[in-house]
């Protein structure tokens, strides 16, 4: 019988902590999948966040670092400096990177530090119980948020790629939902297409996943799917946002709204 889908080897080869219908399990794949394909893997290193991957050490068959809660652009950019030969990624949740983690993140891009930021929107806190998030949409219920966010109270939710667009020594910026084969095929070349980016020394990239959290959102497995595509992407459009290094103000134009 011949083989259609096997485990990368660039994963371990051990049973996740990840809730059921949690797709972290598909972006960790096709971060592995890369990693071997472009046969970086023997010089990988990645940076665990503090969240719901925080335990991405545990999976990732290469070498990883655990940073403090936000710092992964921190301790990437340092890694990428010392050792330069090598690929360094970080893979956060949206509480590390766009909370505690906002400040780290925007420098990182400001100086168009050659790494790649996987970064996975799940609009929740997952990990902690399910507070409110700087992604938590509008009128989204939360355990802090138990009336539905209101940007007069709560302010309204940050976008993520939209804001680093703008930014100076970005060289590729990119959003996509994993909610569907073909969703996880345009993911996996966005993912490449990231890592690729670093290996050719053009600037920082990065990847948005939007991801499911059934058990924070209170859905079934296929109901939290069905909502990501229904409406997240009507507030995160999926896209390619940066293909190439340059000018936000008279560069190279982004793709918003583009499938890669």
């Amino acid at each position: 019988m011949r083989v259609a889908f096997e485990r990368p080897s660039a994963l371990a080869d051990i049973p996740t902590h990840y809730c059921p219908g949690c797709t972290h399990g598909i972006a960790h794949r096709l971060v592995a999948e890369t990693l071997e394909e472009l046969k970086v893997f023997d010089r990988a290193v990645g940076i665990a966040p503090v969240g719901c991957s925080v335990l991405a050490y545990n999976y990732f068959d290469c070498d990883m670092v655990q940073a403090a809660h936000g710092r992964a652009p921190a301790v990437a950019t340092g890694l990428k400096r010392a050792r330069p030969d090598a690929v360094v990624f970080t893979y956060q949740g949206d509480g590390d990177l766009a909370s505690i983690g906002m400040a780290e993140l925007v420098h990182a891009a400001a100086r168009g530090e050659c790494i790649t930021v996987v970064f996975i929107n799940n609009a929740i806190y997952g990990m902690t119980g399910g507070q409110m998030a700087p992604t938590t949409l509008l009128g989204q219920h939360t355990s802090t948020s138990p009336a539905g966010r209101e940007p007069g109270r709560e302010g309204f939710p940050i976008r993520v790629c939209e804001l680093l667009e703008r930014v100076r020594g970005v060289a590729y910026l990119a959003r996509i939902p994993l909610t569907s084969p073909a969703n996880v095929a345009r993911a996996r070349s966005s993912v490449r297409k990231a890592f690729q980016t670093q290996l050719e020394g053009k600037g920082f990239a990065l990847v948005e996943l939007l991801s499911s959290c059934p058990t924070g959102w209170g859905m079934p497995p296929r109901e939290a799917l069905r909502w990501v595509d229904e409406v997240m992407t009507e507030y995160y459009p999926p896209g390619e946002f940066r293909t190439e290094p340059g000018d936000p103000g008279g560069g190279p134009a982004g793709k918003r709204g583009s499938q890669p």
